[in-house]
């Protein structure tokens, strides 16, 4: 029986619809796979933590008088012991230190839903999923997250262990790699807050053992943090849709989870949690217990870039500016069978417009914007809703060659009007 994959989009609720089917790859088993940051028609009810010291040695950034803790490295906690029949497990300590360092992410995206009637109306969609608190610079609380939990978003709000909620704004994401990060102003957040929360400590995934205990702590459900044990299963796990290796663990991750912390036994994060498998595997045996994060390790090169990016908010409808391409996306599939880059196509330039004018032409394919990968039309469109017309960004394109091969290039576009 062929392997399959599902994933839940920001238009799906796990709860209601029967999901769509995608092919995957090097997991055994025809499974369905869940992206756990979006809780669909649920408000993330209960409130996470933050921190603000810079994160270990990882990403230096200043400090300000409105500073909040660091976690600190746990030690002498119990995860398993116990003699004959009898076993107790204490992750008490960890998950007391840990919590404060986990938010809940609430993202509102306007959808277009067809009515009762037989219409089209637009509708707020809520989706909840999680963050762990990174950083803070001289203005900002950093939160990290996977980029399916704040993708199309309207807005988003974070909220904190001591239910105070404030507004986010993305300050940079990566959809190849499934990661973004957020920005919360430091004069939103009220002084209690920023002695309830704390910057999460990073520990060293590319040490993780199989078989060594593993803790996720995350807004499940959207009701709020919960957390729950398990096990290393497996490392550098390769899944269809991402473009690392992944930690494989069976500590519950559930909807709503995506975007919070995997953690060692010192209470260190190790992964960032980011989906599950569900539904049946081969010969319709079930399947449990395989969830998967990102390694904070590998993803630490691409969070400090996204880290140090310029917060931006979206523009107005009647200023964003436009490409002037028509594109068609190139799927991992796709490139793979037809030896292309993944990316948006360009299957016409529009006479007159930006990309004509910085002489962009049909088969090229768009692989970034300003540093950001791009997957396809909907990123494409999603990033660009940042920039207004007039502004010039450098878009990378990777250019057909004679031999069947591509070069790439960046080149700067000014972006133009819809008209």
């Amino acid at each position: 029986m062929e392997n399959q994959y599902t994933y839940y989009t920001p238009e799906q609720d796990h709860r209601d619809k029967e999901p769509d089917k995608k092919k995957k790859r090097k997991v055994p088993g025809a499974v369905k796979m869940i992206c756990f940051g979006l809780v669909f028609g649920l408000t993330a009810g209960a409130a996470f933590q933050a921190s603000s010291y810079v994160t270990g040695k990882i990403f230096g950034t200043n400090k300000e008088n409105k500073t909040a803790k660091q976690t600190e490295t746990v030690k002498g906690a119990v995860l398993a012991t116990g003699s004959g029949d009898t076993v107790t497990s204490d992750v008490s300590k960890i998950a007391q230190n840990a919590m404060p360092s986990v938010v809940s992410i609430t993202n509102i995206s306007i959808q277009q839903v067809q009515s009762f009637f037989g219409g089209v109306r637009e509708q707020e969609i809520p989706s909840a999923g999680s963050g762990i608190i990174i950083s803070q610079n001289e203005t900002e609380l950093l939160i990290l997250t996977n980029n399916h939990v704040v993708e199309g978003s309207d807005t988003l709000t974070v909220s904190f262990i001591d239910e105070e909620s404030v507004e986010a704004a993305i300050k940079g994401t990566d959809a190849s790699r499934d990661i973004a990060v957020v920005a919360v102003k430091l004069e939103d957040i009220k002084e209690s807050t920023m002695e309830a929360i704390a910057v999460a400590t990073l520990g060293d995934s590319t040490k993780l053992q199989v078989g060594e205990p593993a803790i996720a702590i995350g807004n499940a459900l959207g009701y709020g943090q919960s957390v729950t044990t398990g096990i290393v299963s497996a490392t550098k796990r390769m899944l269809e849709g991402f473009d690392s290796e992944l930690i494989q663990t069976d500590a519950a991750i559930n909807p709503g989870n995506s975007g919070g912390a995997l953690l060692n036994a010192r209470g260190e994060v190790i992964g960032i949690n980011t989906i599950k498998v569900a539904s049946s595997g081969m010969n319709n045996v079930g399947v449990e217990g395989m969830g998967y994060a990102i390694p904070i390790s590998d993803a630490s090169d691409i969070i400090k870039d996204l880290m140090n990016r310029k917060t931006r908010t979206k523009v107005a409808d009647d200023e964003k500016g436009y490409l002037g391409i028509q594109g068609v996306d190139v799927t991992s599939d796709s490139a793979e069978m037809y030896n292309m880059p993944t990316g948006v196509y360009i299957s016409s330039v529009i006479k007159g417009g930006g990309a004509s004018r910085a002489g962009l032409s049909k088969g090229s394919v768009i692989t970034a914007l300003e540093g950001t990968a791009i997957d396809g039309m909907t990123t494409l469109q999603e990033q660009l809703q940042y920039y207004r017309a007039g502004e010039t960004v450098k878009v990378t394109v990777q250019i057909p060659q004679k031999d069947g091969e591509y070069k790439e290039e960046i080149v700067e576009v000014t972006l133009g009007t819809s008209s």
